[in-house]
């Protein structure tokens, strides 16, 4: 097999047939490819570096996802729980991210199938190859997968795997504030009145923003959700306001009303209608390029030397993949958006909603590298239209051609409703 041979193919080496296949992350895609591979019977370990399944989710918990559970449940996991007298929330209910942690991913994490298995507090810092840098060729399909792990008490140690499945997401990796893809000039010096996306405007961060200017920057759905607590919160505390800045001249993936997905839609005329009002203002065609600190202020340059001043930002400008883990390994990503090559053109959000993403599988998310696939939120790169949906098809079919099973691996279905651009936050909707 050369570096540019893209075709997977079913290893038959007697000692990868002895090693679990590794999961990194313990979110909903990787719990998904966890009962995946306990309904088949194939060995496995979950690396998760947060303390609890679903870490990522519980930052963002307070935040009410786009679909309703009827999109949310992956079918091996409801199977796997339905065993245990599991009873599965209304299909027509949205829940909160909280929600869908203690509703479904912590019963789902706690199963015995799975419990065991997951190695919490554990953080995959690189994956090579077991005794090979990234230009060894000879033997390479045969050798294992190995991941540098650093355990709860803080020692290191290399796990050998049979294949490893990345589902480790962004939201720990948000893409940059400047509008170059780089922090802006100056952010160091104002870095505690830049905030994350998705803060609690009305819970655990009120005291923050009330009273408050608060600037938040990106075209997204996470920042209108942002946008509309703050509009909340002045009605209720006095002095505070909120300016939407953004980099284009206007912000039609967030107001678009062609949306099957209810909540998301309304969001989008939410907004619309507190602009509309002057209760929510705007700022745009603004492309950051610096900051500078004002007394207790920001102000923020643009690269035509526009300027605006607020008291606090909220960067919401979306997220990005965490690629440095991966240096030792051949991947094939696309150069815009570092999603797998064979991927990326079926979900370039400039040509693709969430609804008008096709079905893809096993053979999209290879790599040169055999036995490793990226999958979630992670293989869609930079592009901002990940469906909670498309990744449980995803490791169906992983799962399923890692198991041998290449009739169900190949036969990939996803149907999704038709919509616009649909990430919350750190990746589920």
């Amino acid at each position: 097999m050369t570096l540019l041979d893209l075709t997977p193919r079913v290893r038959t080496s007697p000692r990868l047939d002895t090693l679990p296949v590794a999961v990194i992350g313990a979110g909903p895609v990787g719990l998904a490819a966890a009962a995946h591979l306990a309904r088949r019977g194939v060995a496995f370990d979950v690396f998760e570096r947060g303390a609890t399944p679903a870490a990522a989710v519980r930052e963002w918990g307070h935040t009410r996802l786009f679909s309703p559970w009827e999109h949310l449940v992956d079918d091996a996991a409801r199977e796997l729980l339905t065993e245990t007298g599991w009873r599965e929330p209304p299909a027509h209910v949205v829940p909160t991210g909280a929600a869908l942690v203690s509703d479904y991913l912590e019963p789902l994490a706690a199963h015995p199938a799975i419990a065991g298995r997951i190695r919490y507090g554990t953080e995959v810092a690189a994956v090579t190859r077991e005794g090979m840098d990234r230009t060894r060729t000879a033997g390479r399909a045969d050798a294992p997968l190995a991941l540098r792990v650093t355990r709860p008490d803080g020692t290191s140690a290399d796990v050998a795997s049979r294949a490893v499945v990345d589902a480790s997401g962004t939201w720990a990796n948000p893409s940059a504030l400047g509008s170059s893809g780089l922090a802006p000039l100056g952010l160091d010096a104002v870095a505690d009145r830049v905030l994350p996306a998705l803060p609690d405007v009305l819970g655990r961060d009120r005291d923050r923003f009330a009273g408050r200017h608060t600037t938040v920057v990106g075209a997204g759905h996470s920042a209108a959700g942002t946008l509309i607590a703050l509009a909340t919160l002045a009605r209720l505390e006095p002095g505070t306001r909120a300016t939407w800045l953004i980099r284009s001249s206007s912000a039609k993936r967030v107001t678009t009303a062609d949306d099957e997905l209810e909540g998301r839609g309304a969001l989008g005329s939410r907004l619309e209608g507190l602009v509309a009002t002057g209760r929510v203002a705007v700022v745009d065609s603004f492309e950051i390029a610096a900051l500078d600190p004002t007394g207790d202020g920001v102000r923020m340059t643009s690269t035509r030397g526009a300027a605006h001043e607020t008291d606090l930002i909220v960067s919401a400008t979306g997220f990005r993949p965490d690629l440095s883990m991966l240096r030792e390994l051949r991947v094939e990503l696309d150069d815009v958006v570092e999603a797998p090559k064979r991927l990326a053109p079926l979900i370039d959000p400039n040509e693709h909603s969430c609804g008008t993403v096709e079905p893809h599988g096993y053979r999209e998310l290879s790599h040169p590298e055999p036995g490793f696939y990226i999958v979630g939120m992670k293989s869609y790169g930079r592009a901002p239209t990940f469906l909670l949906r498309t990744g449980y098809e995803q490791v169906r079919s992983v799962v399923a051609w890692i198991a041998g099973d290449a009739a169900a691996a190949g036969r990939v279905e996803l149907a999704l409703p038709a919509t616009g651009v649909c990430d919350v936050g750190g990746g589920c909707c």
